[in-house]
């Protein structure tokens, strides 16, 4: 049974208990990380160290009389930039209102249009009933008058007989 046992605690180790191998792993990368590498990146820590302390102590001042004369005439650009976005901004407001005004003088003519269309429509409706009513009673007059022309002629020729 002990024997059975420590085969199936072999077996479970290698199975499942990797530290052996991991730990000669981590060893080969340790090694070839400082063999390979050495004091490479020492040095580049020293050197980037050593290029903040030159610009903190040349650059900074440079910076400051840069920032001294650059940041009033970028202020002074910024303020016209701003001027000219709002000036922007009104004309913008003002050509949509005269949009706004000119849409409704559009549709006002066309509504005076329409009213205008629709009294000359009007208009020729009763000048037509009128010029009806006219003819109507030109020809009753003419037919009176044909009626009375005849009924003379018919008085003539009863008195001439």
């Amino acid at each position: 049974m002990t024997e059975l046992s420590r085969e199936i605690g072999e077996v479970w180790s290698r199975l499942f208990d990797h530290r052996p191998f991991l730990n000669g792993e981590i060893k080969f990368m340790e090694k070839e990380f400082e063999e390979k590498r050495g004091d490479r990146e020492v040095e580049n820590l020293f050197s980037i160290l050593e290029k903040f302390t030159d610009i903190k102590d040349t650059q900074v001042d440079h910076i400051k009389k840069s920032a001294g004369t650059g940041i009033p005439v970028l202020n002074e650009k910024l303020t016209q930039l701003q001027l000219l976005c709002i000036n922007s901004d009104k004309e913008y407001l003002e050509f949509h209102e005269i949009l706004f005004m000119f849409q409704i003088c559009k549709q006002k003519r066309a509504e005076n249009q329409e009213k205008r269309r629709q009294e000359w429509d009007q208009f020729i409706d009763d000048m037509n009933f009128k010029c009806k009513r006219i003819e109507n009673t030109f020809e009753e007059k003419e037919e009176e008058l044909r009626d009375l022309y005849a009924d003379l002629n018919h008085k003539l020729n009863i008195a001439n007989n």
